[in-house]
């Protein structure tokens, strides 16, 4: 099977990416709330591309860590978008992002306690039965542990065994983190349940101090992050890769660039696989 690798798709990219010309995905990615009861243009503009490209979604309003209950009227609508494009997976972020029904406007980060996988375990398993799916859940970057009584790699473990969900796999927030927090990026990949992972997320970051990263999504994958992903390639099964690039977006032309860098590694440890099968 050839390697997957999409692209998140952006409005700011819109009129060049649809002339076809510039960037080869195999699929693209969407937030659904971006694109939910949306008419007119963008409409028919998200037609076009249904047409034309397999669609994921990766949500950002779902707030799986929450203490209220599932805003159940954006499941709905989730729901129907997910039918409607045919979208085969769906994935959301570890986190929080209100709290009283007030939108925080940034993905918090969940307490690493027996009773946070408790309560976000069933409320995932509530949206998969309402969905009618799994969904993958995405480990997040974070800048400090709040009331950690576990370690992040256990939190994350525990999350995915006792919701059935199955888990996108961040590369780029596993080496922020490893080097914001000063940890073992690959121990700490080896320790989660990637018989699980569903998906791969792949980014940029930015650094702003010696000691200090920020998972920007705004620049090019640096060669650390590569090399990562390149590692852990190697220990799961094949599946979707996904570039994301949020803002201060380059040329299209340099975007295909890394998802053919992308492509180049799935496709060599691919290859190797086949080998040691026998079946070449």
């Amino acid at each position: 099977m050839q390697p997957q690798v999409g692209i998140g798709f952006r409005k700011e990219f819109a009129a060049e990416f649809m002339e076809g010309q510039s960037i080869k995905p195999d699929f693209i990615e969407l937030a659904p709330e971006n694109w939910m009861k949306i008419g007119g243009y963008w409409k028919k503009v998200l037609n076009e591309l249904a047409g034309q490209y397999p669609i994921t979604s990766h949500g950002l309003s779902l707030s799986i860590g929450s203490p209220e209950g599932l805003d159940m009227e954006f499941l709905k609508e989730v729901k129907k978008f997910l039918i409607e494009y045919d979208v085969k997976v769906y994935s959301e972020h570890l986190s929080f992002s209100k709290c009283d029904n007030a939108h925080l406007y940034d993905l918090l980060p969940i307490p690493f306690t027996e009773d946070a996988v408790n309560h976000v375990s069933e409320r995932i398993r509530q949206a998969q039965d309402f969905l009618g799916r799994q969904i993958a859940i995405e480990n997040v970057s974070y800048y400090t542990p709040v009331a950690a009584e576990m370690a992040e790699a256990e939190f994350i473990s525990s999350i995915v065994e006792k919701s059935g969900c199955q888990l996108l796999l961040d590369v780029n927030n596993v080496y922020v983190n490893a080097f914001n927090h000063q940890y073992n990026a690959k121990e700490f990949i080896g320790s989660l349940p990637l018989e699980h992972v569903a998906y791969i997320h792949m980014a940029g970051h930015t650094q702003v101090s010696d000691d200090l990263i920020i998972d920007t999504h705004g620049e090019n994958i640096i060669d650390p992050v590569y090399e990562l992903f390149e590692w852990v390639v190697q220990r799961i099964n094949p599946v979707p890769v996904l570039l994301e690039r949020d803002f201060n977006i380059p040329e299209l032309t340099q975007l295909n660039n890394e998802l053919n860098s992308l492509r180049a590694i799935m496709g060599k440890h691919s290859q190797k696989a086949v080998i040691a099968s026998g079946k070449a």
